[in-house]
């Protein structure tokens, strides 16, 4: 047991930092696919927000008669 260093080596500190290095850039990448994801999701609900005031502002401005008929106007059928 006396052989045996108390701190690491050289070697396993050089191996170890190019471990972190290797999963910092993994991290990094992953990162990036993530904010590109991101800005795709954030223009797609920017263009769903459009489509439905747009669809809101259809729905007010068309006359509520055309669209459901009143139930007085409904008449029954023949054979009652």
């Amino acid at each position: 047991m006396a052989n045996q260093p108390i701190a690491p080596s050289i070697e396993s500190l050089a191996q170890s930092i190019e471990l972190l290095e290797s999963r910092n850039a993994f991290q990094d990448d992953i990162i990036e696919l993530l904010n590109q994801e991101i800005t795709l999701h954030q223009i797609a609900i920017s263009q769903l927000k459009e489509q439905i005031k747009m669809l809101a502002k259809r729905v007010k401005e068309s006359p509520s008669s055309s669209q459901v008929a009143d139930i007085a106007d409904d008449t029954p059928p023949p054979h009652y």
